[in-house]
């Protein structure tokens, strides 16, 4: 069988796939998975085009990197086709990992878990699977190789992960302002003593880069609205939580029901191979299918809240840099008794509060480091001589409160 396919990607355009090992790990049942779990969660209520997947991030994280390693190869940096294939294995998984609506249930379905775990285990069983053929690429994924550029290529502040994903959202959700050169910032990438950089002269790419990630967590990824709706998903899986672990029954799947009833920590997936696949069994269908059936539930917190996320009447949603009163939040939770006739504990699953926090470029440790001519390695924030960049390495943090809109303060 022919197994180096092209894939008809709508923003690289032709996708290949370079050999049978990358084939058969794109067919394996936990990758395919990743068709059924959107990339921006619960972003389409506000930007409608905001539909593409973890399936269609994986394989154009993998294209990225096929093309960085063919750029430093032209500039003399040694890498071994072994090197090369276990590089696109490692961006190709780094997300197997992800839950349903990616990053939105993180905090709910698992504690203290985080997807990158997931993934390291994922890939662990696979490997098994595929007797050892995944173990350099977990090296770089693990970032236990000698070489350390090619660990920095997966996960840094200037990986190929941000740069498909910027990329990417940015031509689904139609936001322009987050549009990165990909092209030049690859072009000027470079390897000095084993640690990646860029070259002097595409300091300005970087900074771009930096500006739009900056914009596009304000304006899609911490868009306000997105925010409150996925407050009301994590308030629905709770109450669901709430409703099996109280003994009573909820329609929905095995899967599902498994990890509401359950509050699984890693140690758990370590000890139990078959919870892993289990979680494997999981997406976004899981999710919206057992929605549908609870807007029907006796419960009217659990059916309320699902009808108001089906029908797109979402909570309203005030987000400030100052910190929200507690005289607010009292305010609030005593509205809702009121006008839901609620127990006042019960209260907490009709609103939310939290911060939220933008943190374009962090200076230090894994920095983005800029070669000067001269051979210098310098701090992009060091580097730059706009005064913006400095102030974007200040995380900004804000805080938000929302509530059914029925509700007035």
């Amino acid at each position: 069988m022919n197994k180096k396919k092209i894939i008809n990607d709508p923003v690289y355009g032709f996708i290949s796939i370079q050999s049978d090992l990358i084939y058969d790990l794109i067919q394996h049942p936990y990758f395919q998975r990743l068709r059924y779990i959107k990339q921006l969660g619960l972003s389409d209520l506000v930007y409608p085009g905001a539909l593409h997947t973890r399936f269609h991030h994986a394989l154009g994280a993998m294209h990225l990197m096929s093309r960085v390693i063919k750029n430093l190869q032209l500039k003399g940096i040694e890498i071994s086709d072994q090197e090369e294939e276990a590089a696109l294995v490692a961006i190709l998984l780094h997300d197997i990992g992800h839950g349903p609506l990616s990053h939105a249930l993180e905090e709910t379905l698992l504690q203290d878990v985080k997807h990158e775990s997931i993934s390291y285990l994922f890939m662990r069983e696979i490997n098994k699977e595929f007797n050892g053929a995944l173990d350099l690429a977990i090296q770089f994924f693990r970032n236990s190789y000698s070489r350390k550029f090619f660990h920095q290529l997966i996960s840094s502040q200037l990986d190929i992960d941000r740069l498909d994903y910027l990329k990417r959202d940015s031509f689904f959700t139609g936001v322009l302002e987050g549009t990165i050169g990909v092209d030049r910032i690859i072009a000027m990438l470079n390897v000095h003593n084993d640690q990646l950089v860029v070259e002097e002269k595409g300091i300005y790419s970087i900074e771009s880069f930096l500006h739009s990630r900056r914009l596009m967590y304000w304006q899609v990824y911490l868009h306000k609205t997105a925010l409150s709706a996925e407050r009301m998903m994590v308030n629905i899986i709770r109450r669901a939580q709430y409703i099996l672990q109280a003994g009573e029954k909820l329609t929905t799947t095995d899967a599902l029901s498994n990890f509401l009833l359950n509050n699984y920590k890693l140690s758990d997936f370590n000890e139990n191979t078959e919870l892993l696949d289990l979680f494997g069994q999981m997406d976004d269908n899981d999710i919206w299918g057992s929605i549908k059936c609870w807007r029907n539930h006796a419960d009217p917190i659990l059916s309320g809240l699902c009808n108001r996320l089906l029908q797109r009447e979402l909570f309203q949603i005030i987000l400030s840099t100052d910190p929200i009163k507690k005289s607010a939040v009292d305010k609030v939770r005593q509205e809702i008794h009121q006008v839901y006739g609620i127990l006042r504990k019960d209260t907490n699953y009709l609103y939310s509060l939290g911060t939220v926090s933008n943190e374009a470029y962090v200076s230090g440790g894994k920095s983005i480091n800029i070669v000067t001519k001269k051979g210098e390695i310098l701090d992009i924030a060091h580097a730059s001589d706009l005064p913006s960049i400095k102030a974007i390495s200040k995380i900004v943090e804000k805080n938000y409160l929302c509530w059914p809109k029925n509700v007035s303060l």
